[in-house]
């Protein structure tokens, strides 16, 4: 009870009430703190496997924009493919369906479908280029940049990241961008 208390004043949705009211989750998807999917109407959402929504990520199903002048709140089914990638503080809205293999940057508002295999970003999300092309240039300017490895450079192993790993790591990307594993 006191796990699940912690999780939630951290920003970690229920997942099990959420499958219980029918949401779809696939295998292996990450959810990170902060990210909402449509407790109203999670039956309506569904989320393939191996895919991330980032911190504040938002899935509606549902728009209430409508309520107060027909009556009726408009729903629709959100469909979230394989492999996606859905940047921090994006919103999907309802009835949309985002294909396989896409990346969504920070911050995008996604109202229409996306098809496979792109990249969208922006207020509306536009297409601004193919996933695959995005991962092919990072693939090369990892050999230039500096690279670092998981543990001892991220709080995900043990928590902490020592002084000394963060002056290294402030040093190497004082020029420009780097990774981490």
């Amino acid at each position: 009870m006191l796990r699940k208390l912690r999780r939630r004043v951290q920003g970690y949705q229920d997942l099990d009430k959420l499958r219980r009211r029918g949401l779809e989750i696939g295998s292996n998807v990450y959810l990170a703190p902060g990210t909402v999917i449509d407790p109203s109407f999670a039956w309506l959402v569904s989320i393939g496997d191996h895919t991330t929504l980032g911190p504040g990520a938002y899935v509606l199903a549902h728009d209430a924009s409508t309520k107060k002048h027909l009556g009726y709140t408009r729903v629709g089914r959100v469909v979230i493919g394989r492999r996606v990638f859905i940047g921090a503080y994006s919103l999907v809205l309802p009835g949309v369906t985002i294909g396989d293999d896409v990346i969504v940057g920070a911050g995008s508002v996604v109202r229409q479908d996306v098809p496979a295999g792109v990249m969208v970003a922006g207020n509306p999300a536009v297409l601004v280029g193919k996933t695959e092309d995005y991962i092919d240039r990072n693939r090369e300017q990892m050999e230039r940049r500096p690279r670092f490895g998981r543990k001892g450079f991220t709080l995900l192993d043990n928590g902490h990241v020592s002084a000394a790993n963060q002056r290294r790591m402030r040093s190497a990307l004082a020029e420009d961008e780097g990774y981490v594993r």
